[in-house]
């Protein structure tokens, strides 16, 4: 053994002293991102300030694990002269790689944050739950709050008034575990800048934020609605019902299809939090008080709600002119409404539509389909083309399948 601790071949101590030089020049950055490791290493057009700025940026991700050296950047260009190489490492995948280039560094920064974040997020699929949303938690116990919201509505402007008071979870994907509890992702936050600029990737500490607490768990999941205009709008807080929650949150959802039964899942994470609530407001900086109460426990929900889709085998092939219901990924009965996904899609039937979904359980004709729904929903004037037109449009959504002549 040489004196470095090193065994092997000389290529192997080479390697090693590379590793060592780049580490010490901070060619290197190491980072934890949603429990999936990254190491980047910077191209030589990103000069020594930038790699300390992106250094502090991601301070609260840094992982003290030993990181495995990427390859060397791709050659620069004239167009593209910023450049990164990205190894990245799970306990699920095997080692990984990615290259960035970028014509500013500002722009390069702003690929690094989006191929990380996507990396990860497609890493844990089907393992958590995962919200586009900012979260802040209450430093003393624990409990997160998760601000849903569509990209450029509010998420990071929000954050970054929270968490001077709360703890800093993330501003970009709120990450749940079967038992509730949070995978924090503390990235830089994503400030935008003039029109066409790409964002600028601002460390929390740049802001003042406050740390997350060690066991960070989901109290409660809030949808942003932010109003825009004079006046401006004081803070209301609003409870949404569970089927309106659900069509909500699974756009703003990250792989929520490869969650084993992902509408019944969402729908026992909703009821361990007391509901959805909405907050209406304009200005971030009345959230604080508004929000308040939302960092203790809630009342359980009292909606009902149950699975629709055990028991559903598709068979093949379905007899010509016969009518029988997708296998769907999920579906969730609640209350009056029927919720079904399919190909990561969600579609909500009301109406007569639930019956139409339970009399297509095995293959029927349509006058079946039509004398099911008229013992339901009765047999006014009319109702057996408002059926058969349902049944087209359900046809049309894929919901259901039609046998081939």
């Amino acid at each position: 053994m040489t004196s470095a601790g090193i065994t092997g071949s000389p290529h192997l101590a080479w390697e090693q002293r590379l590793f060592d030089e780049l580490a010490r020049g901070s060619d290197l950055l190491s980072l934890d991102v949603l429990g999936q490791r990254f190491v980047v290493r910077w191209g030589r057009a990103v000069m020594w300030q930038q790699r300390v700025a992106m250094s502090t940026a991601w301070s609260r991700c840094v992982s003290d694990e030993e990181p495995i050296l990427p390859p060397a950047p791709v050659k620069p260009t004239a167009e593209s002269p910023f450049t990164a190489s990205v190894i990245c490492t799970s306990t699920k995948h095997e080692a990984g790689m990615f290259h960035l280039v970028a014509a500013s560094f500002e722009e390069l920064a702003e690929n690094l944050t989006s191929r990380l974040t996507v990396a990860a997020i497609l890493a844990n699929a089907g393992e958590l739950t995962m919200l586009h949303a900012c979260g802040v938690a209450d430093p003393g116990t624990g409990a997160v709050v998760a601000l849903v919201a569509k990209s450029g509505t509010g998420k990071t402007t929000a954050a970054s008034v929270l968490a001077r008071t709360y703890g800093y979870v993330t501003d970009e994907t709120v990450a749940i575990a079967w038992d509730g509890t949070v995978v924090p992702y503390p990235k830089p936050l994503s400030v935008k800048q003039g029109a066409g600029a790409p964002k600028r990737q601002a460390g929390p500490d740049e802001f003042r934020l406050q740390l997350a607490p060690v066991m960070p768990f989901i109290q409660s999941i809030v949808l942003l609605n932010r109003v825009h205009g004079n006046p401006t709008v004081a803070p209301v807080l609003e409870r949404v019902p569970l089927a309106d929650s659900l069509l909500a949150l699974i756009p703003e959802s990250s792989s929520q299809a490869e969650v084993v039964d992902p509408l019944q899942s969402l729908c026992r994470l909703i009821e361990s939090v007391g509901g959805v609530w909405q907050v209406t407001y304009s200005e971030a900086v009345d959230l604080p008080v508004a929000l308040e109460l939302l960092f203790r426990l809630q009342p359980v929900s009292e909606t009902e709600w149950e699975a629709a889709a055990e028991g559903i085998a598709q068979q093949a092939p379905i007899p010509a002119g016969s009518i029988q219901r997708r296998a769907p990924q999920d579906a969730v009965a609640i209350e009056d409404d029927l919720l079904v996904m399919l190909d990561r899609e969600i579609v909500r039937l009301r109406g007569i539509g639930p019956s139409i979904w339970e009399a297509c359980s095995g293959p029927v004709r349509l006058d079946e389909v039509i004398e099911h729904v008229g013992k339901t929903h009765g047999t006014p004037e009319g109702y057996r083309d408002a059926i058969a037109g349902a049944v087209e449009q359900l046809l049309a959504k894929s919901i259901l399948e039609r046998g081939e002549y």
